[in-house]
């Protein structure tokens, strides 16, 4: 279930402690040779460790009975082999271990990047870019340290604590009673800990998520930010978004550092007991020099073990923070297919009485109808807040509208599910993102089996090919982050071969020429003509004269249609389109209305 953050969005689900101990399960099931093998090899490297605190003793019972020099050789030798023999199982194990936790964080990684790519739209944008950002960035980064270094660490921990305690029942069950006096200390500290250091974690990935989502909103819409005077605005909400973060974390310091405390008085009220113990069984005769000695020891070894175990849970509770997030996505459920073979027939697009509400209450859309013919380019066109985006992606399924219907080429969109809207519709907005790899490939993303030719032609339709071709490698060049740096213009381009290519019968192009100016504008609405020919487009047109080269213009008003024609016709009525374009036109000394064919 989704609980809200600091910013009162619907985020993604987070699992249980219950679900997500049963998807690690689950997960472990597949590998279990491997782990049976890490989990052999650790105990043998643990077990063969704990020879050392006996012969110690052995030695100090040796020296005791002053049986000379001679009478260390056999010990000493044992000592070394010990060492070598514990210290080669430990370093099999740990590697086994740190394998089997990345196999394992691997499968988790590819189930959440599928269950991701496979949430609707809607639902990501009612989360927020920040937190699906912060759950495959920072959550996979705390898993994936943690595997490397926590998992291992407090495997051999936790085989050493265990096995030492037997040992020092082996010695005298005296030892073990005596050991066990510091239980109750590290048992309160540990649960003082995590009854506050989970919600802590808890509500740090929130905020971590709000700051990723307040970061990205601000610099994606830098212009606008600018544009407006919204710096300060914008600077204020990052600075309380990371105060917040910011005290969660002194939060999550303050609790550790206390819990460390307990910890070491645990120490201290253990030894003495050991020592105290230690002093009365030699008194009495019950144990030598040596098995105190050794029992001391074993005591004494235990603290690393016990604290890197307590500590580790500071990094099992963050990772197990992450890791409810990233199961909590990945157990979502795939949106559910109709069982029909529902197809579109063409790429006609009928809307009927379509209402939209992003908030209850306050309608973006009102009793909107629309019919688009095969092949006809429709622009919408009205002032902003108008509805168009909002109309654009209902008939591209990103949202569910709140009532009417969407039919695509014959068919309900219910009918049709997620994927076939999907292959029916290609949406391009203004935000285009450039994969990195070779261009070439970024191309294939829509469709993997196209050669080399396909590409090219794709390329060569949007009028790309020749400065594709220019490219220090051609199209085997290596753009996106880390390599070559598009320009505004070219990675628009790019998404226009992409939507060639994926040859979809509907194509939406919302403000797709909108951020490369001018200059660039005019050539990408030459490249969209081209783009749109053979199928049915829909413009959501931010340059007036783009929309005046579609076949029709629907204007839309406060979520209404308003009005419907061609640009001849609109600006002859003297309705709202007609004052849009004057508006347009005294912005722009020169224009004209241009001829058919000719580009805008």
């Amino acid at each position: 279930m989704s609980r809200t953050g600091p910013t009162d969005r619907a985020l993604l689900p987070t699992a249980t402690g219950a679900e997500t101990l049963a998807a690690l399960r689950a997960m472990l099931r597949g590998h279990r040779p491997l782990t049976v093998t890490a989990v052999g090899v650790l105990i043998a490297g643990t077990a063969i460790g704990l020879l050392t605190a006996p012969l110690l003793g052995h030695v100090v019972d040796l020296v005791v009975e002053r049986r000379g020099t001679d009478a260390l050789l056999v010990p000493m030798v044992l000592l070394v082999a010990v060492a070598v023999a514990r210290g080669g199982a430990t370093a099999i194990g740990s590697a086994l271990v740190a394998r089997l936790g990345e196999t394992v964080l691997a499968a988790l990684r590819e189930r959440f990047v599928e269950r991701a790519l496979g949430l609707p739209l809607e639902r990501v944008e009612e989360a927020g870019s920040g937190d699906l950002v912060s759950r495959v960035t920072g959550d996979v980064t705390m898993i994936a340290k943690s595997v490397r270094q926590a998992l291992p660490e407090f495997s051999r921990s936790a085989f050493t604590i265990v096995l030492t305690l037997a040992g020092l029942a082996v010695l005298d069950w005296r030892f073990l009673i005596a050991a066990l006096w510091a239980v109750p200390v590290q048992v309160l500290a540990v649960r003082w800990y995590l009854r506050r250091a989970a919600p802590v974690y808890a509500e740090h990935r929130v905020a971590t998520g709000a700051l990723q989502h307040q970061l990205l909103d601000s610099m994606g819409g830098v212009r606008t930010v600018r544009a407006f005077r919204l710096s300060g605005t914008h600077l204020d909400l990052m600075e309380r978004r990371s105060s917040a973060a910011l005290v969660l974390a002194l939060r999550g310091i303050h609790v550790v550092t206390g819990f460390f405390s307990r910890l070491n008085l645990a120490e201290y009220i253990g030894m003495a007991s050991v020592l105290v113990t230690g002093f009365v069984l030699v008194d009495n005769g019950s144990v030598s020099i040596g098995t105190a000695t050794a029992a001391a020891l074993y005591f004494h070894s235990l603290f690393n073990p016990v604290n890197a175990a307590l500590f580790l849970l500071d990094d099992v509770q963050s990772a197990g923070a992450s890791l409810a997030r990233l199961v909590g996505v990945s157990g979502l459920a795939v949106p559910a297919e109709p069982d029909g073979a529902t197809v579109p027939v063409d790429g006609s697009v009928k809307v009927f009485s379509l209402h939209h509400a992003y908030v209850p209450g306050r309608p973006v859309l009102r009793d909107v109808s629309l019919e688009v013919n095969n092949g006809e380019r429709v622009a919408l066109v009205g002032s902003s807040g108008a509805g168009k985006t909002t109309l654009a992606k209902l008939i591209a399924g990103v949202h569910r509208p709140s009532g009417g219907s969407v039919t695509l080429g014959g068919a309900d969109t219910r009918e049709l599910g997620p994927s076939g809207v999907r292959r029916a519709v290609a949406l391009i907005s203004q935000e285009v993102h450039v994969f990195a790899g070779p261009l070439a490939e970024d191309l294939r993303l829509v469709r993997p089996e196209a050669g080399d030719d396909e590409v090219r032609a794709a390329l060569d339709r949007v009028g790309a090919l020749r400065w594709a071709e220019a490219l220090p490698d051609g199209l085997d060049t290596v753009v996106g982050e880390g390599g070559h740096r598009l320009t505004v213009t070219q990675a628009q381009h790019l998404a226009l071969a992409r939507l060639v290519l994926a040859d979809p019968p509907i194509a939406i192009l919302d403000e797709a020429t909108a951020d490369a100016g001018s200059a660039g504008a005019r050539v990408l609405e030459a490249a969209a003509l081209k783009a749109l020919e053979g199928r049915t487009g829909l413009l959501v047109a931010h340059r007036l004269p783009q929309a005046a080269t579609a076949d029709r213009i629907v204007v839309l008003d406060e979520g209404r249609v308003v009005e419907t024609g061609t640009h001849e016709q609109l600006v002859a009525a003297g309705g709202r389109y007609a004052e849009l374009w004057a508006a347009w036109s005294d912005s722009r000394p020169g224009t004209r209305t241009p001829a058919e064919g000719e580009e805008a």
